[in-house]
Formats: structure tokens, sequence, C-alpha cells
């Protein structure tokens, strides 16, 4: 992913791992402020190649939901104005 601006890669400002679910926090700035983003994927090894898969299996699921709970925690203590729909 690009920003546009200088040709690097945009990261996310926040990841979070349980075993092989991980959550990545992306910020956004709009013309409402700051909006958070959040992808979730299950990382795995090809050959000696780490990848990473939007595809969960049933038992990846119990993390998926954890991971998504305190991606959502963490944008909550971290936002300073609350977001309005």
């Amino acid at each position: 992913m690009s920003n546009g601006t200088n040709g690097t890669a945009k990261k996310p400002i926040h990841e979070i791992r349980l075993g092989r679910i991980k959550a990545a926090i992306w910020e956004n700035t709009t013309e409402q402020g700051i909006r958070h983003n959040v992808s979730i994927v299950r990382l795995f090894k090809d050959g000696k190649q780490w990848r990473d898969s939007s595809n969960f299996g049933r038992d990846d699921l119990p993390l998926v939901e954890k991971v998504a709970d305190l991606a959502h925690s963490w944008i909550f203590e971290n936002t300073s104005t609350p977001i309005a729909d």
C-alpha cells in the first residue's frame, strides 16, 4: 500500500497479534477528522516465506473475535474525539 506522497508504504499505527491471527489498525485523516480501519489476517508459512490470508478456519474464529475486540478497545482508548454517525 502506498501513501501516494513519496512512494513509501503506509504502515499501521498499531498491531495486535494473538498466535497466528493479526489485526492491523490504520489511521485515515478525513474532512470529519481521524478515522480508523482494521484489517485482520491469518499468518501462515509457505515454505520459508511468511504469508497472510483473509480466510479463517473454525479454530481461528475465537482469536479473530479476540483481536477484533482488542482493536476496538485500542481505538476507543486512543481516540480523543467521539465518533458521530
